[in-house]
């Protein structure tokens, strides 16, 4: 089960998420423009260089004069949380998919104390979209849609994350969460096609991942194709082990430098608040 009581904790955040976040996109709330928009507010006589296609031709069949409607933007930040639910997330103590569910919950919380909108999907083999419900119940019923659902399959990172580019409609906060073992080229790939957006990539790891602290025999089962190894762990094999971690890491923020996207690695071990503090101040 999810934890929830750390959620209360994140209110001083709230003011801090908005401030370096939304002010880079949203602006005033409110800004007027012609002929596109969400919010009609009036007509204007039409002039020369106005969108032709904004003309109201219901107007002018009523006066024999062109208007175009004039409209007020919505620019409310729509917070994305893209949540890796493939098996791979099914390991450690807690397990990655639990604290990564956390992870997601604390970001949608702050979204809602601040009033945007929010949308989370899960991803494995297949995308999943949570579509929200209104109102006060719908953190209710995203945390038991999410201690509900069990990480299975085989991650499909970038058919996953390059389809999900049909819901983001505007510029937005896209939160991404995952172990990020995925080859870095595919990484790279999603995170260009997300560019012209706040981007925020957690990785999450087990401390037996980020430190590999054993020795001896050892049979190593991927969570994902089932596939197994047996090995031995001595001081030699765990730090290649180690440098390739860095290595790809390492690969995974460069990655995200290159489109100005954060990068953060955190453990499961550390307290949820901690690991706030660290993305947000």
């Amino acid at each position: 089960m999810i934890d929830t009581e750390f959620l209360h904790l994140l209110d001083k955040f709230s003011l801090v998420l908005n401030k370096r976040v939304t002010s880079n996109y949203r602006g005033e709330r409110q800004s007027k423009v012609v002929g596109s928009g969400l919010i009609f507010r009036d007509y204007s006589p039409y002039m020369y260089g106005d969108d032709f296609r904004a003309i109201d031709w219901r107007q002018y069949a009523k006066t024999r004069k062109l208007y175009v409607k004039r409209y007020e933007e919505d620019r409310n930040l729509t917070v994305h949380v893209v949540l890796d639910y493939s098996a791979s997330m099914q390991f450690g103590k807690p397990l990655k998919c639990v604290y990564a569910a956390q992870v997601a919950l604390g970001f949608i919380y702050m979204a809602l104390k601040n009033n945007e909108n929010f949308v989370l999907a899960t991803f494995s083999d297949s995308l999943e979209v949570f579509r929200p419900r209104k109102g006060r119940k719908q953190l209710v019923a995203l945390l038991d849609y999410l201690n509900q659902k069990k990480p299975i399959g085989k991650s499909q990172l970038a058919e996953s994350l390059l389809s999900y580019g049909s819901i983001v409609q505007s510029k937005s906060l896209l939160i991404i969460i995952s172990d990020f073992l995925y080859d870095a080229d595919q990484i790279r790939t999603v995170l260009h096609r997300y560019k012209d957006n706040k981007i925020i990539c957690v990785q999450v790891l087990d401390t037996t991942e980020l430190h590999l602290s054993l020795e001896g025999d050892f049979t190593l089962v991927d969570l994902e194709d089932k596939t197994s190894v047996k090995t031995f762990v001595d001081p030699y094999v765990r730090q290649k082990y180690l440098d390739a971690l860095h290595h790809h890491s390492s690969l995974v923020k460069e990655a995200c430098d290159k489109v100005d996207a954060e990068f953060y690695q955190v453990n499961t071990s550390t307290p949820i608040f901690d690991t706030f503090f660290e993305i947000l101040t």
